[in-house]
């Protein structure tokens, strides 16, 4: 259920990503905790640890019950 939620929110993100040549992808949530790959231009972007705990954990954490944080996924 909250991998579910979880990719619901990050569908939601997904087209800032794209228009700036980068995506994401969902590996495993467990325990609260959520693990993401960056891919394309956010995984070689300077500002990709800024995207992650700006963006997208802020995001999942006010829109998914029960997310802690995330972690990045090489």
């Amino acid at each position: 259920m909250m991998q579910e939620q979880v990719q619901e929110v990050l569908n939601k993100l997904r087209p800032f990503l794209l228009r700036d040549g980068g995506d994401v992808e969902l590996v495993t949530v467990d325990d609260g905790i959520v693990r993401l790959r960056l891919m394309g231009a956010c995984g070689t972007c300077p500002s990709s640890t800024i995207t992650l705990k700006a963006g997208i954990e802020r995001a999942l954490i006010a829109e998914v019950p029960g997310v802690k944080e995330i972690e990045q996924i090489v």
